[in-house]
């Protein structure tokens, strides 16, 4: 799928890097007030996206730039962002230099994280809209068992709203609509069919490689 152009992207994990090892926040270009730095508008707007049980363990999980380049930091990240939420009644949480918006249901937490300067309302948007999406498509059973059993159509539902970071779509129907058309097509080969289903497998795998 090819994505619309935007701007070059900052410096991937700018500012998070940063956080962690508690240093100072980058320097603001020439001209600009001391502690002022203006961002540069961009379409690359959700850094991750994952799903985690009521025990912090990973069930799906999409990275969209290299901020945490390796499993094991992503692995760290996520059981940290759990430990600050999983016991808040709260739907924001501003975590290492990212912006988190996440939302609990039965035995799961979905989180979709943003860089720090991220409106949190486009990315509430993104978790209502994953949300509602796997609420059909699990047929309104959002929890474990059903995640595990329909992991395939779960990456499907991520693919059609986020793509590369850059957020596709924010209107359920339309995730839905998109999902059933790629798995009903009549058009496409069973090679095909089975090229995604395999690419869902693989994404499982790594997703719950710990």
């Amino acid at each position: 799928m090819q994505r619309p152009e935007a701007w070059p992207r900052p410096h991937p994990g700018e500012g998070a890097a940063a956080a962690q090892a508690g240093g100072p926040a980058p320097p603001a270009r020439a001209g600009e007030p001391a502690g002022l730095r203006l961002q540069e508008p961009s379409l690359y707007t959700v850094k991750a996206v994952f799903i985690l049980d009521n025990d912090g363990h990973r069930l799906l999980a999409k990275y969209y730039d290299d901020t945490f380049p390796s499993l094991k930091e992503q692995m760290a990240f996520e059981k940290n962002v759990f430990n600050k939420t999983s016991r808040t009644d709260s739907e924001i949480a501003f975590f290492g230099g990212m912006t988190i918006v996440y939302k609990s249901s039965i035995d799961l937490f979905l989180y979709v994280v943003g860089s720090s300067h991220e409106n949190e309302l486009m990315l509430m948007s993104v978790l209502t809209c994953l949300f509602e999406s796997l609420n059909h498509v699990l047929r309104k059973n959002v929890e474990k068992r059903w995640v595990l059993e329909n992991m395939d159509g779960a990456f499907l539902v991520l693919d059609e709203i986020v793509d590369g970071g850059v957020i596709l779509e924010s209107d359920p129907q339309q995730v839905i609509q998109k999902v059933n058309f790629r798995a009903d097509d009549n058009s496409l080969t069973e090679q095909s069919v089975a090229q995604v289903l395999q690419s869902a497998k693989e994404q499982i795998k790594w997703s719950l490689l710990k």
